[in-house]
């Protein structure tokens, strides 16, 4: 029975994931155990998870698989400084010295950090668009595919065009840095003020505020687009490739302001560029989903790289470009590249293995991380003097709609913690998606985050197409659709936009656009939370509630139980729900607690 491990690190989001007998049986983000947002580091900690969970030792590892070329990579980084030197060289000085240290001899990296791997444990490495693809197709339901890969940047590939066929799959077509979709959108996260490689979601969710009244500019004198979706980028208006600044002073000029300071009032002029951006970007995928069509020949499309998160793009893809079936990497940024490797080891390791999807995914529901004890919750509850009910399956499911009905926050631990950047319904905070007051609150009380931003629903997969403009699954949040029956109003200035909720039966989980990021539930998959939500549409006639991440801004999402205690006495939750547990935020003995996280940039 050969165990594989798959490893991504060094860059952002590193994480472990483990494949045993051709099955993905564990998988977390190193941030997850460190309380270091986007935690870059070796994944130790997640890496003990992953092999603790399957009760094997390291030396029973057949392989261990890096996801990308480190050589390649570091060539790349060199061959660029050269390109552009004397221009850089500070900032080429201070990427050095990690490769010369742990980033470069990967294998001697890799032993030192698990000492007791086997002599005979291979250390194998893929290429950085190939960890992607993998995670893509080997994971996905289709017995054969298009691969679409988007990100910022591997070795040397920013995206790639692939097809799969039973257990293999190829690269056709690629683009290659410094033209990047991916560093085309993180340049403007950078300008709007969000940070690179985590703010993206922000500069979507500010989009819909917004006119492209850009994009003409951006089209004309930024970048060229081609109609298989290829680009080139006008590297004058971009400084990313001689120092850590993402833009140049000549972009400031064209669109006429500086970049936005981080935590500054975002004006409607940033929204504008939000929304230029958007539109572009969306277009340019829309471009290359389409040639992928045309590539393949293909019915099925799967997609993973960072920029696949980008879920109302995907939304157009789904409706547009041309396939029946499209499927997106849960985990489809660096950190499900752990899993693309593992997964592509196991098969290079196995030649005899055979691959049958059979029409689901090897995701579990991306349900894959640590899952706590009622013993261990009980511990925790213990350790704090916590007040607590404990109740069983019955009063919980009652007592909890009830109280959701009355417009009460849920914080909601339960089972596996998810692998991936969405909170699915295992590490969520819980709200009614009904309520005109419940977005604002969330992101004012208890989230901590800018207003503007939107939460998404969960819905009953049986009822979707009831309440919004959707038929198919969408198990994984990363799907934008129309809420049916709203109705978006005319566009209004950026502070008002608390107002704008109120044209939808589901304003707290409706955008200003009309829309809506939504995450269907299964009864399989997800038994617990359907549960719920049929108890909840038992007593109002309303199958969705408001999920959004267990964690406030700079955090991680919640772990653990007692990281879901500290979370929820120092924010304005106002019930924690820990397996059975069932507390009340005003009846604890703890008016705030240290977090556990360690407070990062956002």
């Amino acid at each position: 029975m050969k165990a594989i491990l798959g490893i991504s690190a060094f860059y952002h989001d590193s994480a472990a994931a483990l494949v045993v007998a051709g099955k993905v049986v564990a998988a977390a983000q190193e941030e997850r155990f460190s309380r270091r947002k986007n935690d870059e580091s070796f994944p130790v900690q997640a890496i003990a998870f992953c092999l603790k969970w399957a009760a094997i030792s390291p030396q029973e590892l057949s392989a261990v698989v890096f996801y990308e070329k480190p050589i390649q990579k570091f060539t790349r980084t060199l061959e660029t400084f050269l390109s552009i030197a004397p221009r850089g060289l500070r900032s080429f000085l201070n990427v050095l010295p990690n490769w010369l240290g742990e980033r470069l001899n990967m294998r001697k990296t890799i032993r030192e950090f698990l000492p007791e791997l086997s002599p005979q444990c291979k250390i194998l490495f893929l290429e950085h668009h190939q960890s992607h693809a993998a995670s893509a197709f080997l994971a996905s339901p289709f017995e054969s595919s298009a691969i679409l890969t988007v990100d910022g940047v591997g070795e040397w590939a920013t995206s790639t065009i692939g097809k799969g066929e039973g257990k293999h799959f190829q690269l056709l077509k690629e683009i290659r840095f410094p033209h990047s979709v991916g560093l085309l959108y993180s340049a403007f996260t950078a300008y709007c003020g969000f940070r690179v490689n985590s703010g993206e979601y922000k500069l979507m969710g500010l989009a819909p505020y917004g006119t492209p009244r850009f994009e003409k500019a951006i089209r004309e004198q930024l970048v060229d687009i081609r109609a298989d979706g290829s680009i080139r980028l006008n590297l004058d208006y971009f400084d990313f490739l001689a120092s850590r600044r993402m833009t140049h002073p000549r972009l400031h000029k064209l669109l006429g302001a500086e970049p936005r300071k981080p935590d500054s009032h975002i004006e409607d002029f940033y929204a504008d560029v939000a929304a230029s951006i958007q539109k572009v970007t969306e277009d340019i995928l829309l471009r290359m989903a389409r040639h992928a069509r045309e590539v393949t020949l293909s019915p099925n499309l799967c997609m993973a790289g960072g920029v696949a998160l980008n879920c109302v793009a995907n939304g157009r893809i789904l409706r547009e470009a041309g396939f029946e079936n499209f499927w997106i990497q849960p985990a489809a940024g660096d950190a499900g590249a752990a899993l693309g490797a593992a997964l592509a080891g196991w098969y290079e390791l196995e030649p005899e293995a055979e691959r049958k999807p059979a029409g689901q995914d090897a995701m579990s529901g991306a349900l894959l991380g640590p899952e706590f004890s009622e013993s261990e919750i009980a511990q925790t509850l213990s350790e704090h003097k916590a007040v607590y009910e404990k109740l069983d399956d019955t009063a919980l499911f009652t007592r909890v709609t009830e109280l959701l009905d009355a417009g009460n926050v849920i914080g909601w631990l339960q089972g596996r913690m998810e692998f991936g950047p969405r909170a699915l319904g295992n590490r969520s905070i819980l709200g009614d998606a009904r309520s005109p007051k419940m977005q604002s609150l969330l992101n004012l009380k208890i989230k901590f985050r800018e207003s503007f931003r939107p939460f998404a629903p969960i819905v009953l997969h049986e009822k979707v197409s009831d309440h919004f403009q959707m038929s198919q699954e969408s198990p994984y949040m990363l799907l934008v659709c129309q809420v049916k029956k709203a109705s978006p109003p005319q566009r209004m200035a950026l502070s008002h936009s608390p107002l704008l909720r109120n044209h939808s039966p589901l304003p707290a989980v409706t955008h200003v656009d009309g829309s809506a990021r939504v995450q269907t539930v299964n009864q399989t998959t997800h038994p617990r939370l359907h549960r719920l939500l049929s108890e909840f549409e038992w007593r109002t006639g309303c199958p969705v509630l408001i999920n959004t991440s267990f964690n406030v801004r700079g955090e991680p999402v919640v772990c653990t139980p007692d990281d879901a205690y500290r979370c929820f006495i120092n924010t304005q939750m106002d019930y924690l729900v820990l397996g059975n547990y069932l507390l009340k935020r005003t009846g604890q003995p703890h008016s705030r607690l240290t977090p556990t996280f360690q407070p990062q940039p956002d």
